[in-house]
């Protein structure tokens, strides 16, 4: 009645950024620490807030600011006082904004592993303890375990954090051929997630023989993404027939899903697949495919200024591509983004923060 009302998604954000409190790449890292999903997620997520990546971006763009500026005030002012303009010295000025550019964008993948999660499907054939190892790794009974083959008909999904890294587990119906047009579809269902997953758990009952069929669902894994191979059920005595021609490049892990042994071990082999880049402080990470587009946009423009520079084209007609760069950059820190795109930054937030 006084004319308050609820505050609405990333208000309180937003509010900060039309201030100029924040720019757009550290009010989107506000949403990324919220919904960070591992230790590793957080502190670039921090590291981002507090203007690491802002900094980084600023500086390039800055250089870039002061090549145009630079030529323009010895073009339009030729009887002052001005540093002749070198056209050796542009050209050292676009290829290290470029190489900036490059590495900035060659850091989107860790990024989006980061923010994301790394989706890892969990294969096998039917009850090698797919479910049990979901399980025992989120900690809680997400996924019905029996006995009966076949149980799990559809994919579940949870994530969890190992190695540092945030993963969405995906349990999958067991790969088998089967008549039952419901298991059927469960198994469509299992190798569409195969194919989307950037990791592969494949658990293999070790007390029973390891079989042609595994060894043709552990090469098709292998060519699909980084494979763990899982013997589970290491409580069990192990079968008689030996494994043969085992792939020398895929971890192998042994633990019982059941008892909760070994998953230290499982741990370990996550990290060492995907290990922590050092060489890129934290918060200096693209994260999203708008921040990713941007960048690529604007180093896209800078490469083209500098091929046209090395080819011998006048300074004066390259420079439109330099104003494109510096457009680009400016949309990434918000610095000329359109409503639109602010609208929907700000929807993904929860209501008020």
């Amino acid at each position: 009645a006084q004319g308050a009302r609820q505050a609405g998604p990333g208000e309180f954000t937003r509010r900060a950024f039309l201030n100029g409190r924040l720019d757009l790449v550290q009010a989107e890292a506000v949403a990324d620490l919220l919904d960070a999903q591992s230790r590793e997620s957080a502190r670039h997520a921090a590291g981002k807030l507090g203007g690491a990546l802002s900094r980084k971006i600023g500086a390039i763009y800055a250089s870039l600011v002061d090549l145009m500026a630079h030529f323009c005030a010895v073009l339009d002012y030729p009887d002052e006082d001005i540093d002749p303009f070198r056209e050796e010295q542009m050209l050292a000025t676009l290829l290290e904004q470029e190489t900036a550019l490059d590495k900035l964008l060659s850091s989107s993948r860790r990024g989006f592993q980061l923010t994301r999660g790394i989706p890892c499907a969990i294969i096998g054939r039917p009850n090698a303890g797919k479910s049990s190892l979901l399980n025992a790794l989120a900690g809680y009974d997400r996924a019905i375990v029996t006995d009966i083959p076949g149980t799990t008909r559809d994919t579940v999904e949870v994530g969890v954090e190992l190695g540092g890294m945030p993963i969405r587990l995906i349990d999958t119906a067991g790969l088998r051929d089967s008549d039952d047009p419901v298991e059927q579809m469960g198994v469509a269902r299992s190798r569409a997630a195969m194919e989307e997953s950037m990791l592969l758990m494949m658990v293999c009952d070790q007390s029973a023989p390891f079989t042609q069929e595994d060894a043709d669902l552990l090469t098709q894994a292998t060519e699909l993404a980084p494979t763990i191979l899982v013997w589970n059920r290491s409580d069990l005595p192990p079968a008689s027939v030996p494994c043969r021609n085992l792939p020398e490049h895929v971890p192998v892990v042994e633990l019982s899903a059941k008892e909760g042994a070994g998953l230290n071990a499982l741990e370990a082999a996550v990290a060492k697949l995907f290990p922590k880049d050092t060489a890129v402080p934290y918060g200096e990470l693209l994260s999203n495919q708008r921040q990713e587009e941007a960048a690529r946009r604007a180093r896209d423009s800078v490469q083209r200024a500098r091929e046209a520079l090395e080819l011998g084209i006048t300074p004066d007609a390259l420079l439109t591509d330099v104003e494109e760069a510096l457009g680009a950059l400016g949309e990434l820190t918000g610095q000329s983004v359109r409503e639109d795109i602010t609208d929907r930054i700000f929807q993904r937030f929860c209501v008020g923060k």
